[in-house]
């Protein structure tokens, strides 16, 4: 195990230290607005032209402070940097409080903007995390605006892509650290490699890679078989930089499988350099809180509504009340011998239907 890559966003972590899931994790939704339309986007049918009030601040802040065991807090979106406005009087109050807090912090952008939004934040991220799955600039406009409802030109598409390469570099160059996320679908599981190559050219300190698990505005994708995941891991783990940190989320393999070869990638994984496998926050150590609504949800659960509002209820409380629900006690089990706390409901869905994983036990 690569214990000197500390991941405080694993759930792995919290539940070995406390012997059960606890909130250690919030996630911001502070944006409805973006640049882009990706095909991916789990969140495209939230996207807006404009949108409405935050909840104050101080709202935020107070229930924040009620956390007890608070360790990381992420910024996503829509594209976070959009408003300028929001960036300087809502997300980098928000950031400085973690960070005066011992709080660690990651933002979710896309990175196509001006450079000084970026570097306005830096002093105060931990992780700035970007999405890239292409192999070129044809790629990033087929990809990244696939859902426009309004033609975006080549040319722009082109521009944009430099900018994100460039600002980077930049920051990676200033000291930040860049990573960058693949996902493993019907586009780039035979690309993979090359696009590994891109990131590492990046200056990106993390290569992150998850399947893609089509759901919400993305549910139409084609699923990607099981046995071509594992190749493109694989044919990853092959080819890779091994100075550079790979982190893989969200994986439909077990050490309890039937499957030879899936304990074999297991155990592959468990043992390369700069290698690790974290498990799904959402719902075991995270929630969600729009600051719109303040409606606070377990992000990868797109069906299960609202679990309370942060107008009313305290996040440990709604962490308490998600625990029992049925859901989250369908998939809530925990191999202590292979550092698993099993698949999340997307992946149970997808590749494990009427499987039982608290009735299962590793195979070592």
């Amino acid at each position: 195990m690569n214990v000197q890559l500390v991941d405080p966003w694993d759930p792995i972590r919290s539940l070995e230290r406390y012997g059960k899931h606890v909130l250690t994790s919030v996630e911001f939704t502070v944006t409805n607005l973006c640049n882009m339309r990706c095909e991916h986007c789990a969140v495209g049918d939230a996207l807006v032209q404009k949108e409405g009030p935050r909840i104050p601040l101080e709202t935020v802040l107070k229930r924040l402070d009620e956390v007890e065991r608070l360790e990381t807090i992420s910024v996503t979106g829509g594209e976070p940097s959009y408003d300028a406005g929001a960036l300087r009087d809502y997300i980098v109050p928000l950031l400085q409080y973690a960070r005066r807090r011992g709080v660690r912090t990651q933002i979710n952008t896309n990175l196509t903007l001006d450079y000084e939004r970026y570097a306005t934040i830096a002093p105060y991220i931990d992780v700035f995390h970007i999405s890239y799955n292409y192999m070129g600039h044809e790629d990033f406009h087929r990809i990244g605006f696939a859902n426009a409802e309004r033609r975006v030109g080549l040319e722009t598409a082109k521009k944009m892509h430099d900018r994100m390469v460039d600002n980077a570099r930049r920051l990676a160059d200033a000291g930040a650290f860049v990573s960058a996320e693949s996902m493993i679908n019907y586009r780039t599981h035979e690309r993979i490699a090359d696009i590994h190559r891109r990131i590492v050219e990046m200056g990106c300190r993390r290569h992150e890679v998850h399947p893609m698990y089509p759901s919400a505005f993305a549910s139409s994708l084609p699923v990607l078989p099981i046995g071509d995941l594992r190749a493109a891991v694989e044919r990853l783990l092959d080819a890779r930089d091994r100075s550079v940190w790979m982190l893989f989320g969200t994986l439909p393999f077990f050490a309890c499988s039937e499957e030879e070869a899936d304990r074999a990638l297991i155990r592959r994984l468990a043992d390369e350099p700069n290698v690790t496998v974290r498990g799904d926050p959402d719902g075991r150590n995270r929630l969600n809180v729009n600051t719109f609504t303040g409606d606070v949800t377990v992000t990868d659960f797109s069906d299960v509504p609202p679990v309370g509002n942060v107008a009313n209820d305290r996040l440990d409380e709604l962490f308490e009340r998600w625990t029992s629900h049925p859901l989250q006690r369908q998939v809530s089990c925990y191999c202590p011998a292979a550092g698993c706390c099993g698949p999340n409901l997307l992946v149970a869905d997808m590749y494990y239907k009427n499987v039982d994983f608290r009735k299962r036990r590793a195979i070592l």
